[in-house]
């Protein structure tokens, strides 16, 4: 019996081993897990700054970009303003000028006016209609 109290003691103590290991990995696994908890913290933390600086940057190139943009369009607009103003004296001129030539002609030659005033009447009903 001797030798199986010695077993008895051997495997007892082999248990307890075990337990203090099991123990010992237990705690090993909580201070990593903690580490590990305190690392992804501090990385979501520098995520957030960079996302931050990220936006801030972004922001500040685009209104420089829309200051630019804006800056362009302003003088494209001012453009076509003058060539607005340009065309419309050009239009102007020229329908007075039309005027004057349908006055002279109504003077001159009322009939044959009158003629071709009809026949353009004719020319743009029929074309409307398609």
């Amino acid at each position: 019996m001797n030798t199986g109290s010695t077993v008895a003691d051997g495997v007892r103590e082999t248990a307890k081993e075990a337990r203090e290991g099991a123990r010992d990995v237990r705690k090993a696994a909580n201070d990593a897990s903690g580490d590990v908890q305190s690392d992804l913290q501090a990385l979501r933390e520098d995520f957030g700054r960079l996302a931050e600086e990220i936006g801030d940057l972004v922001a500040g190139k685009g209104n420089a970009a829309w200051r630019r943009a804006r800056s362009s369009v302003d003088g494209m607009v001012s453009d076509a303003q003058d060539k607005g103003r340009e065309a419309l004296g050009t239009v102007r001129e020229v329908s007075d000028n039309v005027i004057d030539a349908i006055d002279e002609s109504i003077k001159k030659r009322p009939y044959a006016t009158l003629a071709l005033v009809a026949g353009l009447g004719f020319v743009v009903g029929a074309t409307w209609r398609r």
